[in-house]
C-alpha cells in the first residue's frame, strides 16, 4: 500500500508541471494560475468559515500578514516563474530540476546568513546538485531551438524565490496550522494573480476546451491528489519518506514531459538527472550516519515539513530550524499547489 501511495503521489505531484505546460498551449501563464486558485480559494475559505474555524482562533494580525508574505514569495512567485518559463519553452523536466535543488541551496546558505553548522557532504551535495542543473539546461538549450537562453534563468528565480520563503518562514515564532497557511497562501495567491491578469487584460478565460482541461488536471491532480497524498504519507510513513520522494520529481517529469510532448531527453538529461539524485543521496547518507547537517524541516506546517529533512542545526540557536523546502507546482510555508 505504500508502494502505491508513494507512486501517486509522485505522479500527482508531478503533474503541476505537466499541467503548467498544458495551460500553455491556450492561454498566457497568468490566466491559467488565476483560474486555478480564484474557484480553489472560494472552497478553502468556505472551509475556514465551517470545519476549520478553531484552527485561526488566536492568531494576531501580524501571523496572518506573515503567511500572506511567505505565501506570495513561495507560491505566487515560485509557481509564476515556472509558468512562465515553461511558456518561454523551457522544458518540463529543466525546470522541475531547477526547482528541486532549492533544499541544497536553503541548507548550505543557513552557513554564511545564519551562522548555522553546515557539513562538507551538505556543500559536495550542492556541488553535485549544481552540476545537475547546469548539465540539464545545457542540454535543454542545444535542443530546444527558438527558446531565449534568458528564458532559462526565469526558474532559478523562481527557486531563490522559494529559498527567501523558507527563511521567512524559520524567522517565524508563531506555528499557524496547516489549513490557515493554506487558505492564506492561496488567496494571496488569488488575489496577485487576479491583479496581474486584470492588468494585463488576460483575465477573460479562453473559449478552448484545452483551458479547461488543464485547469482541471491542475486543481484534480496537482492541487487535490498531490497535496492531499503529501499528507496522508507524512502521516503514515514520516517527514525522511516525504522528502526522498520530493526527489523523484524531476526524473519522472522529464520523462513525462519527453513522452507526452516529445521534450528532449537525452543522454545529457539522464547524466544531470542522475547528478541531482547523486546530490540527494549524498546528502541523506550523512544524515542518516548521525552526521546531522543543516536541512530544516521538523516544523508542523506543510512547508516545513515538504521543504526540510529531518537534520538539525549543529549547534543550539534557540530558533525553530528552518524548512528547506521543494517541487513541481506545489511545497515549502504550504506546497505551492
Amino acid at each position: 500500500m505504500n508502494v502505491l501511495l508513494s507512486a501517486a503521489f509522485v505522479l500527482c505531484w508531478s503533474s503541476g508541471f505537466i499541467g503548467a505546460k498544458l495551460g500553455a498551449g491556450s492561454a498566457s501563464a497568468v490566466t491559467v494560475l488565476m483560474w486555478r486558485f480564484l474557484p480553489l480559494t472560494v472552497v478553502l475559505i468556505a472551509v475556514a468559515l465551517t470545519v476549520t474555524r478553531a484552527a485561526w482562533r488566536g492568531l494576531a494580525a501580524r501571523d496572518v500578514a506573515r503567511q500572506a508574505e511567505i505565501g506570495a514569495l513561495s507560491q505566487s512567485g515560485y509557481l509564476l516563474t515556472v509558468y512562465y518559463a515553461i511558456q518561454l519553452g523551457v522544458s518540463t523536466g529543466t525546470t522541475a530540476l531547477i526547482g528541486g535543488v532549492q533544499p541544497l541551496v536553503a541548507g548550505a546558505l543557513a552557513g554564511p546568513l545564519l551562522h548555522q553548522y553546515v557539513s562538507r557532504r551538505q556543500w559536495l551535495g550542492l556541488g553535485l546538485g549544481a552540476a545537475g542543473v547546469a548539465v540539464v539546461t545545457l542540454a535543454d538549450a542545444s535542443a530546444a531551438g527558438g527558446v531565449a537562453p534568458w528564458a532559462y534563468a526565469v526558474p532559478f528565480a523562481g527557486m531563490l524565490s522559494l529559498v527567501a520563503a523558507t527563511f521567512l518562514e524559520g524567522r517565524s515564532r508563531t506555528r499557524v496550522a496547516p489549513s490557515v497557511s493554506l487558505t492564506v497562501h492561496c488567496a494571496t495567491s488569488t488575489v496577485v494573480f487576479t491583479a496581474l491578469a486584470v492588468g494585463t487584460g488576460s483575465a477573460v478565460p479562453p473559449a478552448e476546451a484545452s483551458f479547461w482541461v488543464a485547469i482541471a488536471w491542475l486543481v484534480a491532480l496537482s492541487t487535490f491528489g498531490g497535496y492531499g497524498l503529501y499528507w496522508l504519507i507524512l502521516r503514515r510513513s514520516g517527514v525522511t519518506a516525504v522528502n526522498t520522494l520530493m526527489f523523484l520529481m524531476a526524473p519522472v517529469t522529464a520523462v513525462w514531459g519527453a513522452l507526452m510532448f516529445g521534450e528532449p531527453f537525452g543522454p545529457r538529461t539522464a547524466l544531470g538527472l542522475a547528478l541531482g539524485l547523486a546530490a540527494v543521496v549524498v546528502v541523506r547518507r550523512g544524515e542518516r550516519g548521525g552526521q546531522r547537517p543543516y536541512a530544516g524541516g521538523g516544523r508542523e506546517g506543510p512547508r516545513g515539513a515538504v521543504s526540510g529533512g529531518p537534520g538539525r542545526s549543529g549547534r543550539a540557536t534557540g530558533r525553530r530550524p528552518l524548512p528547506a523546502g521543494p517541487p513541481p507546482d506545489r511545497p515549502r510555508a504550504a506546497p505551492p499547489s
